[in-house]
């Protein structure tokens, strides 16, 4: 592997973003122009326009001690593009801004990009756009995700009904427990910088946070099955957070059952490793960018068709509160304990 390190200060900011979209081709109609000029032009051809922006931040959002710039830049794109997904809509641009100090060569930003372009070929959307700037310290990623949805199709977290089922794709917590173990790994790098890190049996739970993926997939299936959610949004803070948020926009409560949560065994296996219960991961634990939604019981059979979603629960009215059964029979109050930013 070559160690050759262009600094950046060697291309300049325009040089740099010539090196890094010199390849692109637009493969969606309606991106009309993309990079080069002062603005891109996107025409939705009737179709209603759905509009999502993150920001991520080093020490806050990523650690690059142990998240390789290549599954960075495909990660950045993924959590927007969940955040489409999650509106009912499809994504089909991008607009991605960095802040980058001088620490970065352009053989590193090139890595970011090449996890860019992979995350904007799977999911079929084009990057039309962005800004490169320096920064004082650390990496700095924005990013802009366009969608389209055909008119009022789209899905609200406010719009659940008493007695919806309660949804939730994939399986939950594994992100969290996957953080855990990486963390483990970086305080024992840096009491002990000879020790190597051992996290081969850890491969899903660790990939898990290093290269989420959107539910294209999911969003595909309800179509194709005829299924309109009543209520959906992704799951990034936890999934206790999460139904907090879509109960309180809907006005409703709900009754979750613990045995229902879709926890996969590479989880369970890894979360006891730390001693903690599988259940706490997959309520509280962030970052698993699946699928929260509601749908009318009548939908029920058709859901079953497809082993990638769990019915978890349904909603009551908002009266009865927020609780979730317990495997053992006892019932307890759900309460907000997924991921906070803002958390000393």
């Amino acid at each position: 592997m070559s160690q050759e390190r262009t600094e950046i200060g060697q291309l300049g900011e325009f040089g740099l973003i010539e090196h890094l979209t010199k390849n692109i081709e637009l493969k969606n109609a309606s991106s009309l122009l993309g990079v080069g000029d002062d603005a891109a032009v996107i025409d939705h051809f009737g179709k209603q326009t759905v509009v999502s922006t993150d920001l991520l931040l080093e020490g806050v959002h990523f650690d690059l001690m142990y998240t390789p710039l290549k599954h960075l830049g495909y990660k950045s794109v993924v959590v927007n593009l969940s955040d489409i997904y999650a509106m009912n809509a499809t994504p089909t641009q991008i607009l991605m801004s960095v802040g980058i100090s001088n620490r970065f060569s352009v053989e590193a930003v090139t890595e970011f990009y090449e996890g860019v372009y992979a995350a904007c070929e799977k999911y079929g959307v084009d990057l039309i756009g962005g800004d490169t700037t320096a920064s004082q310290k650390g990496f700095m990623i924005s990013v802009t995700a366009i969608g389209e949805v055909t008119p009022d199709k789209f899905v609200k977290r406010s719009t659940a009904q008493k007695g919806d089922l309660v949804c939730v794709s994939g399986d939950l917590g594994a992100a969290y427990v996957g953080l855990l173990f990486l963390e483990r790994e970086k305080k024992i790098f840096l009491e002990a910088p000879g020790v190597q890190p051992d996290l081969e049996e850890e491969s899903y739970v660790v990939g898990r946070l290093l290269k989420p993926e959107a539910r294209k997939d999911i969003i595909e299936f309800l179509d194709d099955a005829e299924i309109r959610p009543t209520a959906m949004m992704d799951i990034s803070d936890g999934l206790s957070s999460d139904i907090l948020h879509l109960c309180k926009q809907s006005n409703l409560g709900c009754m979750l059952y613990e045995e229902k949560l879709p926890i996969a065994e590479a989880m369970r296996n890894a979360a006891f490793k730390f001693e903690i219960d599988p259940t706490a991961c997959a309520l509280s634990g962030g970052e698993d960018y699946e699928l929260l939604f509601t749908v009318s019981q009548a939908d029920y059979e058709k859901l079953t068709l497809n082993e990638q979603i769990s019915v978890v629960g349904y909603l009551t009215e908002s009266e009865a509160g927020t609780h979730i059964q317990t495997k053992g029979g006892s019932k307890h109050a759900i309460t907000a304990q997924g991921w906070n930013h803002y958390k000393k």
